[in-house]
């Protein structure tokens, strides 16, 4: 499970098994123990987040701040996957 970065007290990862085929490219985000049911956010190919559930219940607010730091970060992130998996695919 490669770690990204910590913010905030919160984890932000993806997973080394991301099925197959590979999903588009997306992060994870938790304050506990990182799990599949996490908090789950895809990145578009200009850089863009969209949320694809919440399931760790991240309050409205840290969620957007967090989702912002994401953006700001995310072409680092695609670069990490990219090394990570050997490709990367967009949801959008």
């Amino acid at each position: 499970m490669p770690q990204i970065f910590r913010i905030a007290g919160y984890l932000v990862y993806f997973w080394s098994n991301e099925s197959e085929p590979l999903e588009p490219i997306h992060v994870h985000i938790t304050d506990g123990v990182p799990s599949a049911n996490a908090t789950k956010v895809w990145i578009t190919e200009s850089g863009r987040c969209l949320l694809a559930n919440n399931r760790s219940k991240i309050p409205e607010r840290v969620l957007r701040d967090l989702m912002a730091v994401i953006e700001a970060r995310s072409f680092e992130i695609i670069r990490l996957w990219h090394e990570f998996h050997n490709e990367v695919r967009f949801y959008c």
